[in-house]
């Protein structure tokens, strides 16, 4: 049978052409990179990608072309890697198994091998993909990776592309996944996906539009041979907006003009049509399959009384319908063809086909995975075959670490479980059982409101059976935890403790622990550590190194007074983690090392643990669990207070009632940036407040010093004070983010107290709310010190800005210069930004005190900071200072220099915002007499005879910006 490329013709597109091939020429070069073909069904992008494969064959280079399928809620996790995988090995066979005997985990995604060493993880498994990818290229001879359909792609493969981009280096590696736009709904999984590795910039994003009129006279010419009448050729372009398959199908279909089909359905229906009826039924049962089935099984799912099938496939391939591809599958030429064929069977059919398929698949189980055996069952439908197909898919993607497909199937077999009526499933788990294999799945996918309510199910499943409930409250306790159900996880793990028995168990060793954490997040300290230290002497008595580590950690987030020792019991507890290859702990207790080292202000060392734990919890699937999330959270924090003020990606495939933190976090920046929207986005999270007092806390404190930066004092103050008594009440009196809310209150009322004097009110009212807040502060630090610890670098720091601002506060007489340099020398373990921006109020203390060189000194030194951070509020503040202090520094035009004076500009614009001699003299540092000499000179240089019209003229001329 003749195999081939469906045959459209190939025109036009050069620039697309010339982009792709010029990303394989960096490619050949060491350059590894990566492009998203992005484009409506039916607009070329597999033509493109063909015209570029064969290109790319011809200079020498390798070419592996793997798809993504549509299985509906069935999925089929890896599906086209692992056909990379299959395709990689014919090509270079040594090296492909050279590199899965030393990475085992790869074995998982090729049939017919062991599943390789029971301890392989995703992150072994990624990291195989991506060593064999690079090993196959080599210089002037890259590997083309195509990855067709990718919004079908199942959560695993986009896990797996994400971690492929993150190790795009040196690799003579191009890889381009396509997909279609027009299917990309708000909530589609694939959109957060593709806005997440755009930001890469080894990634480009190439958006395939329709033909252009003359671009479609050339295809229409290709695919007919000559030139289409003009009417219809308008006809065609109306008909299909440029859509080179919807144009294709309306030439073929062999109509004239005036009886072109009314729509595409029409069209489809009329080219098969024309088929023989063997053919048509064929193509009927292909469709069911979706656009490719594996030659093989679609022969056996049409029966051995189909007679003629090779003489119909070869029809079907001839007419252009079906295409032969080189892995002995067959595809529809487009997937809207597959899916109009099948759209237009009888329900009756529909089932009777899927049964067809089902019996083929139970016949040979060779011709497809569990999981599709599932998906046609389900469809058939055979309820009882659906049920134990979904059991064996759900083991199958637990082998290849796809949790998000796992929990898919295990609903599935939930679903199932009364209508089938077995007590048990093939391997004698009960339904209490798949119940806490799903309730672990949705904990490993990130989706914690659901893995309570699977959790909670189990319990409720065993209340016969008190010993088997013990171990599934410890984990219902645990998922309870995640989800920030404090005092129910408690209340779970001391039911546990009473059920599981004295002996020293793993059992045992794990309630002990469990019941240690949820002592210590309701701050029970002492029952934390009495529970703490049992937990580790019963886990090395009964070998439970899992329980041992998870113990550890509590017992040094518990130890508060000695940083270093807590790091080392860290350290030690991430070792036993890691012996003991549970991953949960592994990742909590690195979370918790890396905040220790943060909060001891050691920010390189945490980061590097924040971002080594955030690569590894997505390299084992846990990227959006409990603390996959917590990590990224870290990573930003810690990448913000480093200076790092560029905005985040978005996490992909993360639930929406879990985004707030990371959304919140993200203010930090953003205020910094000068975002304009910060108050609003802050606004859109408070109905989050009661579920978690960390979107009030940083949400909250952030839209404080957003409001500032804008001008909106009262607001700002009103905000900071909102938050503190909020936090008050669901926290405690003395939480320690309030000494950093009382420090923005403070700045707030000190930035107002200026502009009150300026026009002459009294402040006073501010003086006696900013005395409160200084003194909740003192008060903070004193009584609500990290469990009775020492207060860490930032705490300090904010405490002496808070008193540093409450100085400024009370005027020019209280702004003390030595207060800002306590507080510059606090934020000196490497708070970039804060320290830029103590820096300008210590200048402008300075220039107050009359300290002209040291301001200048720090004002340079923080505008540079604020300009390489991109701190454009407090750069813009650093400006203004200079100007109004006349203090020279780089980058700080002098206005109006063509017809004014620096100062004389300066005083001008402070005449236009309406204030006095008095009021200018105090802003910029002079007196009132020499305002009054000011104002004299300017007028006379603009020819005014009064203030307002030399205000009007220097509008008119450009020398001050308008209000």
């Amino acid at each position: 049978m003749a195999r081939g490329p469906m045959n459209a013709p190939f025109v036009a597109r050069a620039d697309e052409v010339a982009l792709l091939v010029e990303a394989l020429d960096r490619a050949g070069t060491g350059m590894a990179g990566a492009v998203l073909l992005a484009a409506d069904a039916g607009v070329g992008k597999t033509r493109l990608l063909q015209h570029v494969a064969a290109l790319a064959a011809e200079s020498g280079a390798h070419v592996v072309v793997t798809h993504c399928v549509d299985l509906g809620d069935v999925g089929l996790p890896y599906l086209p890697f692992a056909e990379t995988l299959a395709q990689l090995r014919a090509l270079a066979p040594d090296t492909v198994d050279e590199i899965v005997a030393a990475r085992p985990a790869l074995a998982r995604l090729m049939p017919g091998q062991a599943p390789g060493d029971g301890s392989a993880n995703r992150l072994q498994l990624f990291e195989g993909l991506v060593e064999v990818l690079g090993a196959v290229g080599a210089e002037g001879r890259p590997l083309l990776l195509v990855v067709e359909d990718v919004h079908w792609a199942d959560a695993s493969s986009r896990d797996v592309l994400r971690f492929l981009v993150s190790r795009l280096r040196d690799q003579h590696l191009l890889v381009v996944a396509s997909y279609r736009t027009d299917d990309l709904h708000r909530r589609h999984p694939w959109r957060p996906a593709a806005a997440e590795l755009v930001r890469h910039p080894r990634v480009q994003r190439l958006d395939l539009p329709p033909f252009t009129p003359e671009e479609l006279r050339e295809f229409t010419v290709a695919v007919t041979g000559s030139p289409v009448a003009e009417q219809e050729l308008r006809r065609v372009a109306d008909r299909s907006e440029g859509n080179a398959y919807f144009a294709q199908e309306l030439l073929e279909a062999g109509a004239d003009a005036d009886e072109l089909p009314w729509s595409l359905a029409d069209v489809l229906r009329t080219r098969l049509e024309v088929l023989e009826p063997e053919v048509q039924q064929l193509v009927r049962v292909a469709s069911v399959a979706g656009r490719r089935v594996d030659e093989r099984l679609l022969r056996a799912a049409v029966g051995e009384g189909f007679a003629g099938f090779d003489a119909a496939l070869r029809e079907a391939v001839a007419h252009h319908v079906l295409a032969v591809e080189d892995d002995n599958h067959l595809a529809f030429r487009h997937a809207l063809l597959a899916e109009a064929v099948a759209a237009d069977l009888l329900p009756g059919e529909v089932s009777s086909l899927h049964r067809a398929y089902l019996r083929a698949l139970q016949a040979d189980p060779t011709l497809g995975p569990s999981s599709q055996l599932a998906s046609h069952a389900l469809r058939a439908p055979d309820l009882p075959v659906a049920w134990s197909a979904s059991r064996s898919a759900a083991h199958q993607a637990h082998e290849v670490l796809a949790p998000a497909e796992e929990l898919r199937h295990l609903e599935a077999v939930l679903r199932l479980w009364d209508a089938v009526g077995e007590p048990a499933t093939a391997d004698g788990e009960d339904h209490a059982a798949v119940l806490s294999a799903a309730a672990t799945a949705a904990s490993a996918a990130g989706l914690v409101d659901r893995c309570v309510q699977l959790a909670r199910a189990a319990v409720e499943d065993t209340a016969d059976d008190v010993p088997r409930q013990a171990g599934l409250r410890t984990r219902l306790a645990r998922h309870l935890l995640a989800a920030e159900h404090l005092e129910e996880a408690m209340l779970e793990a001391e039911r546990a403790l009473e059920a599981v028995g004295d002996d020293p168990t793993p059992a045992r060793a794990w309630a002990l622990a469990t019941y240690a954490r949820c002592a210590l997040n309701v701050d029970q300290d002492e029952a934390a550590v009495e529970a703490g230290e049992q937990a580790v002497r019963v886990a090395r008595e009964a070998g439970a190194g899992d329980a041992e580590s998870d113990a550890l950690t509590t017992l040094a987030v518990l130890v508060v007074d000695d940083a270093d020792r807590a790091a080392t019991l860290l350290a030690t507890a991430l070792d036993r983690a890691r012996e003991a290859c549970d991953l949960d702990t592994e990742l909590r207790t690195t979370y918790n090392l890396a905040l220790n080292r943060f909060y001891a202000g050691h920010l390189a060392p945490s980061l590097l643990l924040a971002r080594e734990g955030l690569d590894r919890a997505r390299s084992v699937g846990l990227g959006t669990s409990t603390y996959g999330l917590e990590l990224a959270l870290s990573v930003r924090l810690i990448e913000y207070t480093l200076g790092d003020l560029s905005p985040s990606p978005p996490v992909a495939d993360v639930p929406d009632d879990r985004t707030g933190p990371l959304t919140a976090v993200d203010l930090y920046a953003a205020t910094a940036r000068g975002d304009d929207d910060v108050p609003e986005r802050a606004a859109a999270l408070q109905p989050e407040w009661v579920r978690d007092g960390f979107h009030a806390l940083v949400a909250g404190g952030c839209a404080a010093d957003a409001l500032t930066w804008r001008g909106a004092y009262d607001e700002a103050v009103a905000m900071a004070l909102q938050v503190i008594d909020f936090l008050g009440r669901a926290w405690t009196d003395y939480f320690l983010g309030g000494i950093w809310l009382s420090a923005l209150g403070l700045a707030a009322l000190a930035d107002a107290a200026a502009e009150d004097r300026l026009q002459g009110r009294d402040p006073a009212p501010r003086l006696t709310v900013g005395d409160a807040l200084l003194e909740r502060a003192l008060t903070t630090a004193e009584r609500g010190r990290p469990r009775g610890g020492r207060l860490g670098p930032e705490g300090r720091a904010w405490l002496a800005r808070a008193r540093a601002e409450h100085g400024r506060l009370l005027g020019p007489a209280g702004n003390d210069p030595a207060l800002w340099a306590d507080a510059l020398r606090e934020f000196d373990y490497g708070y970039r930004y804060e320290l830029a921006r103590t820096r300008f109020r210590l200048a402008e203390s300075l220039l107050e005190q009359g300290d002209r060189d040291g301001a200048r000194e720090h004002a340079a030194i923080a505008l540079a900071e604020a300009d390489d951070m991109g701190a454009v509020p407090l750069a813009g503040a650093l400006r203004s200072l200079s100007r109004r202090g006349r203090l020279t520094l780089v980058g700080v035009p002098n206005p109006g220099a063509d017809v004014l004076t620096a100062r004389e500009a300066e005083v001008l614009t402070l005449v236009a915002q309406g204030l006095s001699n008095r009021q200018i003299g105090e802003k910029l540092f002079i007196s009132g007499k020499t305002v009054s000499v000011h104002v004299s000179n300017l007028l006379a240089k603009l020819g005014a005879s009064g203030r307002a019209e030399a205000v009007s003229i220097a509008h008119q001329r450009g020398l001050i910006g308008r209000a």
